[in-house]
């Protein structure tokens, strides 16, 4: 596996944090920042996913779709969901 080199600033308090992981346990700081980052790159994909979908759809730029479209899109009567 290739690996590449980016450069984080972070603040004091994080870097003490991690300093302090990585010396208790004999890991380099690296390696927690790589893990924090796998871990959560997926969430902040979606996250951000979500974010631009929303805009998109309140700038008119995706399909809408009604009440009674999409409950006949799924088979379904109002008088379904007023019970």
């Amino acid at each position: 596996m290739t690996s590449n080199v980016l450069s984080v600033r972070l603040p004091a308090a994080l870097k003490q944090r991690i300093d302090r992981l990585s010396s208790s346990t004999g890991r380099p700081a690296s390696y927690y920042v790589r893990e924090s980052v796998e871990d959560n790159i997926d969430r902040l994909e979606y996250e951000y996913a979500i974010a631009d979908e929303a805009e998109r759809a309140r700038n008119g730029e995706l399909p809408t779709y009604g009440l009674d479209e999409t409950l006949g899109y799924l088979g379904l009567d109002r008088k379904d969901i007023d019970a």
